[in-house]
């Protein structure tokens, strides 16, 4: 690396220099405010003769080998903002000189400083190079075209700024001014200096630039132009444009990949750390990196319909998508990221993924109505695809919601009636409220009334400020009640496109009122929330409660409890102080500080927490001797238990010990509720032992027995009826699938595009008859043209996981077949690569 201090002028009109701002840049984004106090900047340093003003540094590397042999190309690293802008001032300047007769300076400032001038390619004619819609704005203000230009582009905005304020007086101001601005040039070399690590401690206060921008830089950076094109065009371009909201039009990459980290990781990153969570995972960008670049680019077609439901094609699904967006029920997106995408590979119906998205709006609704804390509810979707069952989709995701509890709890037809009818409805945010009455006047209703017509308004039936009428009409105690108790409360809501008609009248007159034929009471609507309000006279008490009934029975139906028994064995979430005693316990894996962590033995689950709270704040741990003692002695314990900070606690204590001092640690720390665990189920095989549980077992007696393989040497036994592991091309894995109906070998086609998916399909496809002959048997080739994903497969019929006498036949055929099956398809997967 070589650092020089220099004039700008300088550094821009070296001959035969391309600045190259590559694609790995945020887009050029600096606007006028910026804009004008540079040029303040410039006139001021000339006009007041103050010899230098210093500009900040431009970073770039010379890529050498990768430049033509006409010039040399100077990749931007940082520093393009100021670059651009320079730029844009010199065509400014340009184009002034141009159309004011000004001729030697316009041809100096053409030659010099725009343009390589002798140069024969024309691509490297423009000092400044631009890889995206940029470049079209900068060649057309050099050509004067701008106002042809059909696009926003900052460049241009900038431009017509600059342009505004060059007059002749202060044309060789600002020229003058220019040749006085220096910067500092840092000069990289490609294979010897990091970019990567340069570029992040330039901007290590995070604030210049988003975390989508470090990600990109990350991913781009150190690829020579020709990959960088390739990576940025087929990979991150699609992520942006599927990650942008189109009403605000606004990106929401940061988001997208949390959401999509949050999935892969069950682990929320910190809006500000997600860059470095990324880049933690993928030290190696090796093939499995790009795979997951495909997989993230893959899902971002899910998140584009999340953030732009508009965009969906499927009306049902359209309208479920809609109600979610407005409830912000962002923190599902990373559950539904996967579920989309199983939707798309067929493992669900539409009608299936209309259930969910139902479900989940039951679920975070009722929640709401009964008050329970929506922050839990990031900690409930980080961690329930896990719980998803390919084989009983829709009911174990409902299982595992109802199953919730505490502060996760799935809120029950009686909890939702007593909070129903006490809960103040009107003075709540306006989204949660729209929802409500839409919901409520188009169940089941074929003509669709737009509740959020600005003539239909919420009206109180007993009004907010009564008219002495209703003194004279109500027993004195329902008055009372009304305007005390339940006068914001559902059963005294109604809609009325005539609400400032009806006003603070009696019941009466609102159920009647027809003033010059207009009918604006009750009797004349066709709302369902009026219907009932047409068969009564007078609004009491008793009238209220009946209505609220009504009310109440529809929103049962609207908003269902699943329809779900869960097995009385079957463990649940729970916080550490709600948990069973953890004595002959095991756990399926704990949650702390929204970090989902596998993990089944207790003991360890302690000193992970310990060091986790040494880590938050390691002096009020240390000090906290009454509680628990640590030291660094190790001679100080029966057993000691080496922490990664170098101290030493006790091990040789039970797991009621263990709760009770985490308990305490929780409490002084304030973190009650962010240690959750679930409890191991058994292990026993038999009739009623939960799925989860009998897949595990099984694939722990399957793995070891696989010989004359590789595949499956690095996969671990998990909880599904699947096991994957790569075929040496990305996207495409050797599965193995057990069910209560078959045990499977499979080929599974599951890139990220359909269309590259279909395409290896067919190849191998061509293969068939050699492929079949090597194996020895049939297959079943299927292409799914409806979905994503292709597969071939093996399948053993008539055979159940769930019954142990047939685990021999089944780990028989999966162990015979498995090397067959590589074997025969191994030489035309090689073809694919």
């Amino acid at each position: 690396m070589k650092a020089n201090e220099l004039p700008i002028t300088n550094f821009l009109q070296a001959p035969n220099v391309q600045f190259v701002i590559p694609v790995y840049q945020r887009n050029y984004d600096w606007t006028n405010n910026e804009c004008k106090e540079l040029i303040n900047d410039i006139i001021a340093v000339e006009k007041h003769d103050r010899g230098t003003h210093f500009i900040g540094s431009i970073v770039f590397i010379h890529e050498g080998t990768y430049s033509t042999s006409e010039v040399k190309e100077l990749v931007i690293i940082d520093g393009q903002q100021r670059l651009t802008t320079i730029n844009i001032i010199y065509v400014a300047l340009y184009r002034f000189a141009r159309e004011n007769s000004m001729q030697n300076e316009a041809d100096m400032l053409f030659n010099m400083f725009l343009t390589n001038q002798y140069v024969q390619h024309e691509s490297n004619k423009l000092k400044l190079k631009q890889t995206d819609t940029n470049s079209l704005a900068f060649k057309a203000i050099m050509n004067g075209t701008e106002n042809e230009f059909n696009h926003y582009s900052n460049v241009i905005e900038n431009f017509n700024y600059f342009k505004s304020i060059i007059t002749k007086d202060d044309f060789h101001v600002i020229l003058n001014g220019l040749k006085r601005l220096i910067f500092v040039e840092i000069s990289l070399e490609r294979g010897k200096d990091d970019p990567q690590r340069i570029f992040e401690s330039l901007n290590s206060t995070g604030l210049d630039l988003s975390q989508s921008d470090l990600i990109r830089n990350f991913i781009l950076m150190d690829l020579d132009p020709k990959s960088q094109n390739k990576i940025f065009e087929q990979i991150w371009n699609p992520i942006e444009e599927n990650a942008r909201d189109l009403v605000r039009q606004k990106s929401v990459v940061s988001d997208y990949i949390r959401d999509y980290l949050t999935l892969r990781n069950k682990k929320i990153p910190n809006k500000n750390k997600v860059y470095l969570e990324f880049k933690k995972l993928y030290s190696d960008k090796d093939e499995s990196y790009m795979q997951e670049l495909e997989n993230i680019k893959s899902l971002s077609v899910h998140y584009k319909k999340f953030i732009n439901p508009s965009s969906v094609h499927d009306h049902n699904i359209r309208r479920e998508l809609e109600y979610i967006s407005r409830l912000e029920i962002n923190v599902a997106f990373p559950f539904l990221l996967q579920v989309f995408e199983d939707a798309e590979n067929g493992l669900i119906t539409n009608s299936d993924l209309i259930k969910i998205l139902k479900l989940i709006q039951t679920y975070t609704w009722r929640r709401f109505v009964v008050g329970l804390p929506t922050n839990a509810l990031n900690k409930i979707f980080m961690t329930l695809y896990s719980e998803v069952d390919t084989e009983d989709y829709y009911n174990s995701i409902a299982l595992a919601l109802v199953t919730k509890r505490g502060s996760a709890k799935f809120p029950t037809d009686e909890d939702l009636k007593s909070a129903l009818k006490d809960k103040d409805l009107y003075n709540i945010q306006s989204k949660n409220r729209n929802y409500m009455f839409e919901m409520l006047e188009n169940f089941n209703n074929r003509e669709h009334v737009d509740t959020s017509n600005e003539h239909i308004t919420i009206e109180h039936i007993f009004p907010q400020t009564p008219h002495e009428d209703w003194n004279k009409d109500l027993l004195p105690d329902d008055f009372f009640m009304f305007k005390e108790k339940y006068l914001n409360t559902i059963a005294n809501l109604t809609l009325s496109g005539n609400n400032g008609a009806l006003g603070n009248r009696s019941f009466i007159d609102k159920k009647t009122m027809n003033r010059q034929g207009e009918e604006q009471g009750y009797d004349f609507s066709r709302l369902w929330l009026n219907d009932y309000l047409k068969t009564i006279d007078n609004w009491t008490i008793e009238n209220y409660n009946e209505r609220f009934n009504l009310i109440y029975n529809r929103f049962l139906n609207i908003c269902k409890y699943p329809d779900v028994i869960a097995p009385v064995s079957e463990n649940t979430e729970e916080t550490l102080f709600s948990a069973e005693a953890p004595t002959y316990k095991k756990l399926e894996y704990f949650i702390f500080e929204n970090t989902k962590v596998d993990e089944e033995i207790i003991a360890r689950m302690y000193f992970y927490v310990i060091e986790k709270l040494y880590d938050k704040n390691p002096q009020l741990l240390l000090e906290a001797k009454e509680i628990l003692k640590i030291t660094r002695n190790e001679s100080d314990f029966r057993d000691a238990q080496r922490l990664q900070s170098g101290y030493f606690v006790e091990s040789n204590i039970g797991s009621d010990a263990k709760f009770n001092i985490l308990k305490k640690l929780l409490t002084l720390f304030e973190l009650e509720d962010e240690l959750i665990i679930k409890y191991g189920d058994s292990h026993n095989i038999g009739g009623s032992a939960p799925r989860f549980s009998v897949r595990k077992e099984f694939w722990k007696q399957l793995l070891p027995l696989l010989h004359d393989t590789e595949i499956f040497s690095n996969v671990n036994p998990s909880k599904d009826s699947w096991l994957s592991a790569g075929a040496g091309v990305s996207g495409v894995n050797y599965t193995f699938a057990v069910t209560g109906n078959y045990a499977r070998i499979e080929l599974s086609i599951i890139t990220s595009s359909k269309e590259t998916n279909k395409k290896y399909f067919r190849t191998l496809y061509n293969q068939k008859d050699s492929i079949e002959t090597a194996f020895g048997n049939q297959l079943e080739w299927e292409e799914l043209p409806d979905n994503k994903m292709s597969r071939i497969k093996y399948e053993l019929k008539g055979v159940n996981l769930f019954d142990r006498a047939d685990w021999e036949r089944m780990i028989e055929f999966l162990v015979t077949y498995l090397p067959k099956f590589e074997l025969a398809l191994q030489p035309t997967i090689q073809i694919l690569r």
